[in-house]
Formats: C-alpha cells, sequence, structure tokens
C-alpha cells in the first residue's frame, strides 16, 4: 500500500512537472512572438535598403528589362529624365585626336565618335559593367564590343583588331578589354566608339572630352526636351576641330621632349584656321594661369568669355580662348 502510494505521487510529481514545462515553453514562445515579428520586420528594412544602395550603384537594373547578347542594340523607349554618373571613369584610349564627330555623315547618321589609333593600341572599358556582346560583323563595326555598365550607359568599341574579353565577363573601369585595329567597314585605323541609353544613341561628346582626357562632369543629367542642344554644344565644344595638326605623340597619349612642342604648333595651327578653342577649368585656376597656359591674355579671356577680370572661374566650367 505505501509502495502504491509512492508510485502515486511520483507520477503526480511527474505530470505537474511536464505541464510546468509546457506552460513555460508556451510562455516563452509566447513571449518570443513580438521578438520574431520585430526581426522580420529588421530583416525587410536591411533588405530593402539594401535593394535601394545596389538600385544606386547599378541604376542600369532598372532601366533594362533583359539581357540579350545577340544585338548590338535595340532601342526601347528613353526615360524623360535621368541622371548618369560619370565618376570612376576610364578613358577608354589616351589618343585625343577626334576623326569623325557624331551626327549626320555620307547621307547617313554616325552614331558616335571616330577616334584615332594605331593597330594593337590598348582599349579600356569606359567604366565598371558587364560585357554583354563580343562579336565580328564584317560589314560594319567589325570585330567589337558592347558593354553595359552600372550608371545606365551602354559603350560600344568598335573596329578593333583584338578582342580580349568574353560575353558575360565582369569588368571593372580601365580594364584593358581589345586592341585597335582597322576591322570591319573601316578607312583606315581608328576606334569607333559609342555611347548608348536604353540602345539609342547618344553623343559620346555629351559624357567624354577627349582633347582634353577627362569626363565632361561628375554626372550628366539626361533630359529629353535638351538633348538635342545638349549635343550640339557638345559636338561645338568637343568634337573634331579644323584639318588635325596632330602629331603621333598626341595620338598615343605618350610624352617626349618635342610632344608639348607639338601641341603648341597643333593649337597654333588650329588657331590660325578661326577654330573655336575651349578649356576646362580646373581646381585652383585663376583667368591668369589659364591666360598663362593657353598662350593668351587675360583681357583677351574676358572679352571672348563676356565676364570681368574680377570673374572667380570655377572647377569644371568651359572658357574659351580663341
Amino acid at each position: 500500500m505505501n509502495l502504491r502510494n509512492k508510485i502515486k505521487a511520483i507520477a503526480v510529481t511527474v505530470l505537474m512537472s511536464m505541464s510546468a514545462t509546457s506552460m513555460s515553453a508556451q510562455d516563452l514562445l509566447a513571449r518570443q512572438a513580438p521578438v520574431d515579428r520585430k526581426m522580420k520586420t529588421v530583416d525587410t528594412l536591411a533588405l530593402r535598403d539594401l535593394l535601394i544602395k545596389e538600385l544606386a550603384q547599378s541604376p542600369s537594373a532598372d532601366l533594362y528589362e533583359d539581357w540579350n547578347n545577340q544585338y548590338a542594340h535595340r532601342a526601347t523607349a528613353l526615360p524623360d529624365s535621368f541622371t548618369i554618373q560619370l565618376s570612376n571613369f576610364c578613358m577608354p584610349t589616351p589618343s585625343r585626336v577626334v576623326t569623325s564627330n557624331f551626327g549626320a555623315r555620307w547621307g547617313r547618321m554616325h552614331k558616335g565618335l571616330d577616334i584615332k589609333v594605331y593597330i594593337g593600341d590598348t582599349i579600356r572599358s569606359a567604366f565598371n559593367g558587364k560585357v554583354r556582346i563580343v562579336r565580328y560583323e564584317p560589314a560594319g563595326y567589325g570585330k567589337y564590343i558592347v558593354i553595359r555598365h552600372n550608371n545606365g550607359l551602354e559603350t560600344i568599341y568598335g573596329h578593333l583588331s583584338k578582342q580580349l574579353v568574353t560575353e558575360n565577363q565582369e569588368v571593372r573601369a580601365g580594364d584593358v578589354i581589345g586592341l585597335g585595329g582597322n576591322t570591319g567597314r573601316s578607312t583606315g585605323s581608328h576606334l569607333h566608339f559609342e555611347t548608348r541609353l536604353c540602345g539609342v544613341a547618344l553623343n559620346p561628346a555629351v559624357f567624354f572630352d577627349f582633347r582634353n582626357q577627362d569626363v565632361t562632369g561628375d554626372y550628366y543629367v539626361f533630359t529629353k526636351r535638351t538633348y538635342d542642344r545638349d549635343a550640339r554644344e557638345a559636338t561645338r565644344m568637343r568634337g573634331k576641330v579644323g584639318n588635325g595638326g596632330y602629331t603621333p605623340d598626341m595620338v598615343r597619349g605618350t610624352s617626349s621632349p618635342n610632344t608639348d612642342t607639338a601641341a603648341r604648333e597643333a593649337e597654333k595651327s588650329m588657331r590660325s584656321s578661326s577654330a573655336k578653342q575651349y578649356h576646362k577649368v580646373a581646381k585652383g585656376e585663376t583667368l591668369y594661369s589659364i591666360a598663362r597656359k593657353r598662350g593668351t591674355t587675360v583681357e583677351a579671356l574676358c572679352k571672348l568669355n563676356r565676364i570681368g577680370k574680377n570673374k572667380n572661374v570655377r572647377p569644371g566650367q568651359m572658357l574659351r580662348y580663341s
């Protein structure tokens, strides 16, 4: 009898213990539920912030619906306005010589800039991005490369002698992607360079200043309403000038004891042909230092730009000096 009572007492104790444990577990779960909901909210916010940051770094993801390796370009609807970041860039070539402008040429539209390079010269990616096309088109671009960049632009590099990247390869600004050439529909060695937004060709001179080996600013705001005017102004300021007067050193972007003399002679030749010349103001420059650098006077600069002698110039400002 005593044994039976003891067994009963033990059983009751175990049941109470299990019940207590179950209740404690339930209480713990009940307390944990709000925490889980809060963590879920935090995770969602963190994911949203991450997506926003990625989109800011790569707005092209929001511009293009697909990734197609078949077509060099296929025009889609342009946004009314779009900001294109130009920082973290690399000039595709050190050549400063523009041999053909963007626009109407020989009865058809020339949708890029032709830059003088020699066969075998290094060609680099202009911005970070991903190679979309590496192909050969005998009646057109020749050996060419198309890169979709994180800033929304696509760049095309045509008439190459050699392609050094593969489709779907990630590239950084400045990575070597090919060598200059004369393949395809070409009358001499040069780089045919295009910049496109949503497949629509935009004047590369809007973004790149090959003569000064620089971009036109930290960013460019594409606006449908003003783009045509911007493109014409870009050609006037940064397109082909005169009939040349350039030297191999200026094409290759190299330095030699004669480079400065050759550059001055080229500028003198262009000034004598009444071509308008512009200077992009660098940080720390003044009207006096610009006049001395360009072989002119402060008075002449002020007259050409209709400004006073005490005018403070700002970095990035374009000043006419001839």
